[in-house]
């Protein structure tokens, strides 16, 4: 099995693209997840159906969505390139705000089934000790939830790696700036005689995303024995 220099430049890419996804989109989904699970105020439903959307809107339309509003004629987009010189559609950085479009909603769902399973009454405890809220923040609630956190993480990186659809229609697949592994195999199957090709990259990214899975798996249980919990499932 060899990989051309586009072929390894797709791979690095796509680990970039997802890094930069999670890393963005990680304490966001932390704020999202504990707005669902420990607030209570009007539009909650609403804000947990928007958190959810991208899991069941097709991705091609999501990324459609974001070229209205991120595109250089979009609201937000033309504002960004006018105020700051950011560009975002047909970028990396446009790939990665694909992906953690995408991914968000798996790493509020880990997050939230995580501090859901935390006994509150820890935080009850701590607050009546006379802890404020960012004392119980950091010191009771992120560290309850830290094998939801980990499992958001090392999930959401494994997602980011097979994003596709949100990723062509936002950034494109341009060679070295937006092309990543799953819109190489694409191309590499648009290819005569690139289905060899298109196998290799196959195989790199199973073996990515299952050594991703693997990953999530084993983290959370080791957490999850030292909180002297059950596993998530």
């Amino acid at each position: 099995m060899s990989f051309s220099d586009e072929d390894i430049q797709a791979i690095r890419l796509t680990l970039a693209v997802a890094l930069r996804a999670v890393g963005v989109g990680l304490p966001l989904a932390i704020g999202a997840a504990f707005a669902l699970s420990r607030c209570r105020f009007p539009g909650r439903a609403l804000l947990g159906a928007l958190v959810h959307m991208p899991m069941v809107l097709p991705p091609v339309v999501t990324g459609w969505l974001l070229l209205l509003l991120f595109g250089v004629h979009g609201p937000v987009g033309a504002l960004l390139e006018r105020a700051f010189g950011v560009r975002l559609a047909f970028t990396t950085a446009g790939a990665a705000l694909a992906c953690t479009v995408m991914v968000f909603p798996v790493m509020v769902r880990a997050v939230r089934i995580s501090l859901d399973a935390a006994d509150p009454g820890l935080e009850q405890a701590a607050r009546s000790l006379g802890a404020g809220p960012l004392d119980r923040l950091f010191s009771i609630t992120l560290p309850l939830a830290a094998p939801g956190i980990l499992v958001a993480v090392i999930v959401g990186y494994a997602t980011c790696l097979g994003e596709f659809g949100a990723v062509i229609t936002f950034a494109a697949s341009i060679p070295g700036q937006t092309r990543t592994l799953p819109l190489a195999i694409y191309a590499a199957l648009q290819s005569p005689g690139g289905e060899a090709r298109a196998a290799s990259l196959s195989l790199v990214s199973m073996g990515l995303a299952l050594a991703g899975l693997l990953a999530a798996e084993a983290c959370g249980r080791a957490l999850n024995r030292r909180l002297g919990r059950a596993p998530i499932r």
